[in-house]
């Protein structure tokens, strides 16, 4: 099954070491963060379990429920947060999905063959409220994730969703944000009674407090 941003993220239901979730209902009203391993005692992902739990507090202030995926067994995710606890100085509360036979990681298009047969690629998605895909993002199983851009992602997404703009490159809270083109100057002027600045009829800023 290959997703797009825009789809609506499958549902399912599976085991994980904090007991049985299913993912619309275990996500509410709250963003899901969703991403995979290849396995559990492998060491960039220890790294990368572990900064997901350092940023609890991130993720929550921002309505963002992360959710773990390792294609192995529930019990063996308990003895493994046991590590990432240990050696990334955390408490890992956050639930990560048993996948050993794959399920989960096939319905999500994790498995990239030229890569694995067996084993998950390390998946990024961005689930909104309404369980839509929002961001896919794929790394090779040898690179960590950059967790300011996933944290700044989301910050560009709800942003744009509060104000109806777009973000333009290396956007950050407190930057200008860019008017869409679909928006005709009339309308931007009543909803931006602040005022924008236009750089072309095609590329309008404007600040938002």
């Amino acid at each position: 099954m290959s997703l797009h941003i825009g789809d609506t993220a499958p549902d399912f239901t599976v085991a994980t070491q904090r007991g049985e979730i299913s993912l619309h209902d275990w996500a509410g009203d709250s963003w899901v963060f969703f991403f995979s391993h290849p396995a559990d005692f492998t060491p960039v992902c220890t790294t990368e379990m572990g900064r997901t739990s350092q940023l609890a507090g991130e993720f929550e202030k921002r309505n963002v429920k992360p959710l773990g995926l390792s294609t192995d067994t529930a019990e063996e995710h308990s003895r493994w947060i046991e590590d990432i606890n240990d050696t990334q100085g955390t408490d890992l509360q956050f639930p990560i999905i048993a996948d050993k036979d794959l399920r989960i990681a096939k319905l999500y298009d994790m498995i990239h063959p030229e890569q694995s047969e067996t084993a998950a690629v390390r998946s990024v998605f961005i689930i909104d409220p309404t369980k839509k895909i929002r961001l896919i993002l794929t790394y090779p199983m040898s690179v960590g994730r950059n967790f300011d851009e996933i944290l700044r992602v989301i910050d560009a997404l709800q942003y744009g969703d509060k104000h109806g703009v777009a973000t333009p490159a290396d956007w950050t809270r407190g930057k200008d944000a860019i008017i869409p083109p679909s928006v005709s100057d009339d309308d931007a002027k009543a909803r931006f009674p602040q005022g924008f600045n236009t750089i072309r009829p095609y590329l309008r800023t404007v600040k938002i407090d």
